[in-house]
C-alpha cells in the first residue's frame, strides 16, 4: 500500500540532489506554499557540500577576476547567514601575510577596501594592516607584516541538514539513499522514476529541479535523454588536516607563487585545516581522492609560511570534493567562475519545466534558491513571497550565545563536561533540548560508543536527521570521525544495523 500511495503522489516541484543548493531550493519553495519532494542518492551533503573549506566568505580572490556581483552578494550573505544560524556559523578573523613579490601592498589594500564596503557589514570587523612580532608569530621571521580582515567559519554539512529539517517541518518530503533513475514528461508534467533499497516507484511533478551538482550534466544527458544547455567543468579541491600548527583562533590566507591562495584554518580545537587545491577532474565524482601532487602542494605552501614544518606523517585526515562549475573555457582551473547559472528549459508551452543548476558556492546558496524561485514564478503565480532572509534555521531559536547555552546544558545534565556541552551547542543549538528529551544525567544517555557519543544522540540523528550509517554520524553530523578507531566504528555500525531492523519491524507491524 505504501508503494502504491507513493506512486500516486503528485508535487509542484521535485528536486534531484541533496546538497546545499538542492535543499536550499526545496526549503525556499515549500515555504512559499508549494508541494516539494527532494531525493538524494546518498546521504545529505555527502559529496561537494561537505568537502568545502568550511567558510562563509565573500571570496576575496574573486575580486582579482572582476566577479564583483558574486562578491557583493556573498559579502551581504555573510551577515544574513550569521543571523540565521549563529550556532553553526561564527565570525573569524583572517590574516594574510604580505609577500611583496606576489602582490603589492597597494593592491591588497584596495581589494580589502572593496571587501569592507561592497556588501552590508554590521557584525563583522573591518580590515587593517598588522605587523608581526617575529618571536611570537607562528610565521617565519622573513614575514614581518600582513593584513587582517573578517569572514566566517561554518559547519558545512550541518548547514545542509538544518535546511532539510526546516523544509521537512514546512511539509517537504525529503528522502535519502533514493536515486532518480529516469524522468520523462507527459501531459504537462514529469513522471519521475525513483529507486531505493525497497524497489522502484514513480511520482509526478510540474517542475523538475536538477540540483545534482557534479552530476548535473550527466543527469540531463543520461537520465533525461536531453542535451545539456551548458558544459560543466569538474574542479577538484582537496584539504589536509594536521595537528594544530599555531595557537589562537584566527585563520591564515597564504599567497602562493602560482597566484592561488591556500587557507590554514583552526579546526575542532585540536587541528589545523589546510586547503584548498584547484585541478581539473575527469574521473567519477563518487570516488574523488587527494593526489600526491596535491598533498605536496599544500604541505609546501604551509612550510613556506609557518615555523612549524609539516611532513606527510603529520596528516591526520584528507578529504576531496569536486566543484561543478559552468565551463567558461578558461585555461586555468583556479579562475573558472564560481558564480552560478540557472538554466530553465521548456520545449513547448504545455510541456513540463526543467530547471538545472550549474555552479554556485556554499555562501550564496540562499540567494541561488531565491533566484530559482524567481525563474519559476511564472509557473506558480500564487506562490508566496521570499521568506528565508530572516527565518532562523533549527537550533537558532532563542539562541543568545554559545557560552550561555553550554552553561545551561552543564547545569541541567549531571556529569557532562564543558567540552561535550560545547560540541552539542555547535551542532544542535537550542535543539539540544529535543535531542536530550528531558534526560538530566550522563547515565541517562545510554551506551557511550566512544568520545562521548551516546545512544541518545545516535538515536536522535537517525530519527530526526536522516543518519543511516557510521559515516553519516561521524563525518557529517558530529565530526567525531577523527577520533574514532576502526573497532569503535564497527560497534557503532552494528548498533545502527540493529536499530534500523527494529524500526523496519515496528513500521511493518
Amino acid at each position: 500500500m505504501k508503494e502504491l500511495l507513493e506512486s500516486q503522489a503528485r508535487y509542484d516541484i521535485v528536486v534531484i540532489g541533496g546538497g546545499i543548493n538542492g535543499v536550499g531550493i526545496a526549503n525556499d519553495a515549500v515555504g512559499r506554499g508549494l508541494s516539494v519532494f527532494l531525493c538524494e542518492k546518498d546521504d545529505l551533503a555527502s559529496h561537494t557540500s561537505s568537502a568545502s573549506s568550511k567558510l562563509i566568505h565573500g571570496g576575496l580572490r574573486y575580486l582579482e577576476h572582476k566577479e564583483f556581483r558574486l562578491v557583493r552578494e556573498a559579502l551581504a550573505e555573510r551577515e544574513v547567514l550569521l543571523n540565521k544560524a549563529p550556532h553553526i556559523i561564527r565570525p573569524m578573523r583572517f590574516i594574510m601575510p604580505h609577500q611583496p613579490h606576489l602582490r603589492p601592498a597597494w593592491l591588497i589594500r584596495t581589494g580589502l577596501f572593496l571587501y569592507d564596503h561592497l556588501g552590508k557589514r554590521e557584525k563583522l570587523e573591518g580590515s587593517k594592516l598588522i605587523n608581526f612580532n617575529t618571536e611570537n608569530s607562528p610565521l617565519k621571521a622573513k614575514i614581518t607584516r600582513g593584513f587582517e580582515y573578517s569572514d566566517c567559519a561554518v559547519d558545512d554539512a550541518r548547514l545542509v541538514v538544518l535546511n532539510a529539517m526546516q523544509a521537512r517541518k514546512k511539509g517537504a518530503k525529503i528522502v535519502t539513499h533514493t536515486r532518480c533513475i529516469s524522468a520523462q514528461h507527459e501531459n504537462g508534467e514529469w513522471l519521475v522514476d525513483l529507486e531505493n533499497q525497497q524497489g522502484t516507484y514513480q511520482i509526478k511533478a510540474k517542475v523538475l529541479v536538477n540540483a545534482a551538482g557534479p552530476w548535473v550534466a550527466q543527469f540531463i544527458q543520461q537520465d533525461l535523454k536531453l542535451k545539456s544547455p551548458y558544459g560543466i567543468r569538474l574542479i577538484q579541491g582537496s584539504h589536509i588536516v594536521v595537528p594544530k600548527i599555531y595557537a589562537g583562533d584566527k585563520a591564515f590566507i597564504m599567497q602562493n607563487d602560482d597566484q592561488r591562495i591556500v587557507f590554514a584554518i583552526p579546526y575542532l580545537d585540536e587541528y589545523t585545516l589546510i586547503g584548498t587545491t584547484d585541478r581539473e577532474y575527469t574521473g567519477d565524482p563518487n570516488h574523488v581522492e587527494i593526489t600526491d601532487e596535491e598533498i605536496d602542494y599544500l604541505i609546501n605552501v604551509s612550510n613556506d609560511h609557518f615555523k612549524v614544518q609539516l611532513g606527510r606523517a603529520d596528516i591526520c585526515w584528507t578529504y576531496s570534493g569536486v566543484r561543478p562549475l559552468c565551463d567558461d573555457e578558461s585555461d586555468n582551473p583556479s579562475v573558472v567562475t564560481r558564480d552560478y547559472t540557472l538554466s530553465l528549459s521548456q520545449e513547448k508551452p504545455e510541456d513540463a519545466v526543467l530547471l538545472s543548476i550549474f555552479g554556485g558556492k556554499l555562501t550564496t546558496y540562499r540567494k541561488l534558491a531565491e533566484s530559482a524561485m524567481l525563474q519559476l514564478k511564472a509557473f506558480f503565480p500564487d506562490m508566496r513571497a521570499s521568506w528565508t532572509g530572516k527565518a532562523l534555521l533549527p537550533g537558532a531559536e532563542d539562541f543568545i550565545s554559545a557560552d550561555a547555552l553550554a552553561q545551561k546544558i552543564v547545569q541541567r545534565v549531571v556529569g557532562i563536561s564543558e567540552t561535550l556541552a560545547m560540541r552539542w551547542v555547535h551542532a544542535y543549538g537550542t535543539r539540544v533540548w529535543q535531542m536530550l528529551e528531558n534526560k538530566t544525567s550522563l547515565d541517562d544517555l545510554g551506551q557511550n560508543f566512544g568520545h562521548d557519543l551516546f545512544v541518545q544522540e545516535v538515536n536522535y540523528l537517525v530519527d530526526q536527521e536522516w543518519a543511516v550509517n557510521s559515516a553519516d554520524i561521524l563525518w557529517r553530523r558530529s565530526k567525531l570521525g577523527l577520533k574514532f578507531t576502526s573497532s569503535e566504528i564497527q560497534i557503532l555500525d552494528k548498533y545502527l544495523v540493529k536499530l534500523h531492523q527494529q524500526r523496519a519491524q515496528s513500521t511493518s507491524s
